[in-house]
């Protein structure tokens, strides 16, 4: 049997053993300075998805400079999504930066040298919709980000109080948290024109 494709958005998160059983319900306060400054780079985000349409439409390319920017969003938000309620993965602070860094969590995109002109039309939302309909019941609604109501929540929730019971993170519950955001983050970076692979409908790498 023929391994799967390498896909070239890549997510992980290694869980740190053992999370202490408690410090998730301060989470939120901690989290609080990374949640502000990532509204305000969603807002560029948004802003340069817009600019790479026309740059992509009328060139081929995706202006590596905004590239790396926006991966650089996707790959803070994932970190901070890990240390938070979106997996609970670890206790180790997300740094301040759109650069990788020695942490738990990681988030890569291979750069396109060309991209389709005709697909930036249509698959940020035609293309992507069944797979919109997956992730929100994944992520409650919000896409790669998170943001509570789904399966996703639900799980990482089990896991918390399980955590502050016994002490263990189980594994399987880890395994499935991390497989859903990566399927979230795949269609995230798929529908911001980053790549043309189209997302695959599973939750590994392998």
């Amino acid at each position: 049997m023929a391994k799967p494709k390498v896909y070239p958005v890549s997510v992980k998160g290694e869980l740190s053993l053992p999370p202490s059983r408690g410090w998730w319900l301060l989470k939120w306060l901690l989290a609080l300075p990374h949640y502000i400054v990532l509204a305000f780079l969603w807002i560029a985000f948004v802003f340069v998805c817009i600019i790479a349409f026309f740059a992509i439409l009328f060139t081929g390319k995706y202006p590596r400079g905004l590239f790396d920017f926006n991966a650089g969003v996707l790959r803070w938000s994932w970190r901070v999504a890990f240390y938070s309620y979106q997996v609970l993965g670890t206790d180790k602070y997300p740094p301040f930066s759109l650069e990788k860094a020695d942490y738990p969590a990681d988030l890569e995109i291979k750069y396109p040298r060309k991209l389709s002109r005709g697909l930036v039309l249509i698959k940020w939302w035609l293309l992507a919709i069944p797979h919109y309909a997956v992730v929100s019941m994944f992520q409650g609604g919000q896409g790669g980000r998170g943001g509570g109501g789904g399966l996703n929540s639900a799980l990482v929730l089990i896991a918390a109080i399980a955590l502050l019971f016994t002490g263990k993170y189980h594994k399987d519950i880890f395994k499935l948290v991390v497989g859903l955001n990566r399927w979230s983050y795949r269609v995230g970076a798929y529908a911001s024109l980053m790549t043309d692979d189209y997302p695959p409908f599973r939750l590994w790498d392998d």
